[in-house]
């Protein structure tokens, strides 16, 4: 990007912030955000690097991160478990007719494969890695791919470098985003009026409803939010299997003993624990010292308190109702 567009693109950029904050004021609708607030949305990698933060990771720090954070879902070598997407491979295959969208033969540009990772995974638990860390998965990832070397260190000048195969896969659409009409020169309106606010407008037909019950305090309790990282691999309804088994009725069954659920890991089929609040206390905090041979990547929870939370949580969820 030439310097003029990049001063231009600041240029507006700060003028919509200051016609929003003008718009807020006139209008007496909601609140001038602040800087802190705007620098908190304002996340966005370009495809030439523009937004990439300060920081590095090489392919073989990022091996580590992917196995803890990513393998449970994409599989080891980003073949994919069950439904969840395939990352690597796939060359050659767009033009035929059962193509491969993988990193490797569709994605066009390194500095957004790292712009989609900070900010949506690892799934359900968006943002929580360190940008060093997204530096490192985003190496080992166009590593995997055969794209750079196994000595790729990913930084804020290395990434935009990086030449995709599938970089000319894309076209530009010049067509203009909304159509356009003649700005208003000449008696103009002044003011706005404020003359309703949400309500109902006779669009929708009326249909009977039946008033819900008040959320259960336990649905935002502290507990379910530690568990959004789980719901990747567990659910807590009744034979609903993932990558891992149900958890309905887990306390009280013996570990490895889901008669339907088959992925199961030899470790875990011959532990012979039963799963109580001490036993599962103990594995969540460190599945892999737990259970030598888990296939749960998961590497565990250190806070007492968290994990209490979360064993709360788990011991009403997963009750026979």
């Amino acid at each position: 990007m030439c310097a003029w567009a990049r001063n231009v693109g600041v240029m507006l950029g700060l003028i919509l912030v200051a016609a929003a904050g003008m718009a807020a004021e006139r209008l007496g609708l909601g609140t001038v955000a602040t800087p802190e607030q705007v620098a908190g949305w304002d996340i966005d990698v370009r495809p030439d690097g523009q937004g990439l933060p300060p920081g590095r990771g090489s392919a073989l720090e990022g091996e580590d991160v992917y196995l803890q954070q990513c393998a449970v879902c994409h599989g080891e070598f980003g073949e994919g478990v069950g439904r969840y997407p395939v990352l690597v491979g796939g060359e050659a295959s767009l033009a035929t007719d059962d193509p491969l969208k993988t990193i490797g033969s569709y994605w066009p540009y390194a500095p957004t494969v790292f712009d989609y990772i900070r900010r949506t995974m690892p799934f359900g638990a968006a943002q929580t890695l360190s940008d060093d860390q997204v530096y490192a998965l985003t190496a080992f990832l166009l590593f995997m791919n055969e794209i750079v070397g196994e000595d790729f260190v990913a930084d804020q000048t290395s990434l935009p470098a990086v030449e995709m195969p599938n970089r000319h896969g894309f076209i530009s659409d010049e067509r203009p985003d909304v159509p356009s009409g003649a700005l208003c020169m000449n008696n103009c309106q002044k003011a706005v009026t404020v003359t309703g606010w949400a309500q109902r407008i006779n669009i929708t037909p009326s249909a009977n409803v039946t008033a819900r019950a008040a959320p259960n305090p336990n649905e935002i309790s502290p507990g379910r939010i530690a568990f959004n990282p789980c719901k990747a691999c567990h659910s807590l309804a009744q034979g609903e299997h993932k990558v891992g088994p149900s958890l309905y009725g887990l306390f009280g069954r013996q570990a490895g003993s889901v008669s339907d659920f088959l992925n199961y890991s030899s470790a875990m089929q011959e532990v012979g624990i039963v799963w109580t609040e001490a036993t599962v206390r103990a594995f969540l905090k460190s599945p892999s010292t737990y259970i030598d041979g888990t296939n749960m990547p998961f590497s565990g929870i250190q806070s007492d308190g968290q994990l209490d939370d979360l064993i709360a949580f788990l011991k009403h969820s997963t009750a026979d109702q």
